[in-house]
C-alpha cells in the first residue's frame, strides 16, 4: 500500500540518486547486487543480537533496492535485472526471518507460518504478473496491496527492535499477509475472468 501510494513523494530523491550512480558508472544491476549484500547482513546482525546494524542494512537495502529498478528504466530495464532483483528480494527477507528464528528459537513456529504465507503471497503475486496482459511502470503487472515491501519492512522492523513481543508481531504480519492474498486473489479473478 505504501509502495503504491507513497512513491510519488519519494521520487524526487530516489532519482536524484539514481542519476547520482548512473553518472559514477554503477549499473542497475550491480546496484541490486550491492542491495542484495547489504540487506543479507540484516540477519547476520539479527542474530549477533545488533538490533540498531540489523535495521540500518535492511532499510538500506531496501532504498538501494528502489533506486536499482529506477536506474533500469532510466536506462535499458531488462528480464534478466527484474529475476534478480524479484529473487534477491525474497532472500533479504528469507535472513531477516532465520536471523530471528535462530536467535530467538521460541518463536520459531510463528517465523515458519509468515515464511509460508510470503510464499503463498509471492506466488500469486508472480503468477497474476506472468498472466496479466496489463503492464505497468515495471516489467510486469505490479498488484497493490495491504502488504507490500514497505510494509514489510516496517513489520521486520518492529520484530527486530521490540524481539520481546516477536511472535505477537509476526502473528499480526501473517494477519495483514493472508489479507494481501485476499486482495491480491480477488483482484486475479477480475483481472484472468
Amino acid at each position: 500500500m505504501l509502495d503504491t501510494y507513497g512513491r510519488k513523494h519519494v521520487q524526487p530523491v530516489v532519482d536524484k540518486t539514481a542519476d547520482f550512480l548512473l553518472k559514477r558508472g554503477f549499473t542497475a544491476n550491480g546496484v541490486t547486487k550491492i542491495a542484495f549484500v547489504i540487506g543479507l547482513s540484516s540477519g547476520i546482525f539479527v542474530y549477533f543480537d545488533q538490533p540498531f546494524w540489523a535495521v540500518v542494512v535492511l532499510w538500506l537495502s531496501g532504498y538501494l533496492d528502489v533506486v536499482d529498478g529506477t536506474m533500469a528504466r532510466k536506462t535499458k530495464p531488462s528480464p534478466w535485472g527484474t529475476l534478480l532483483d524479484i529473487s534477491f528480494d525474497r532472500m533479504v527477507e528469507i535472513s531477516v526471518i532465520l536471523g530471528l528464528a535462530f536467535r530467538f528459537p521460541d518463536a520459531m513456529w510463528a517465523l515458519l507460518l509468515l515464511s509460508t504465507s510470503i510464499i503463498i503471497g509471492m506466488t500469486v503475486f508472480l503468477t497474476v504478473g506472468a498472466l496479466s496482459d496489463k503492464k505497468g511502470v515495471k516489467s510486469f503487472y505490479y498488484q497493490a496491496g495491504l502488504a507490500e515491501r514497505t510494509e514489510g519492512f516496517i513489520l521486520f522492523t518492529l520484530m527486530i527492535v521490540f524481539s520481546t513481543y516477536l511472535t505477537v508481531i509476526t502473528l499480526i504480519f501473517i494477519a495483514i499477509q493472508l489479507f494481501t492474498i485476499y486482495q491480491r486473489m480477488a483482484e486475479a479473478k477480475r483481472i484472468l475472468n
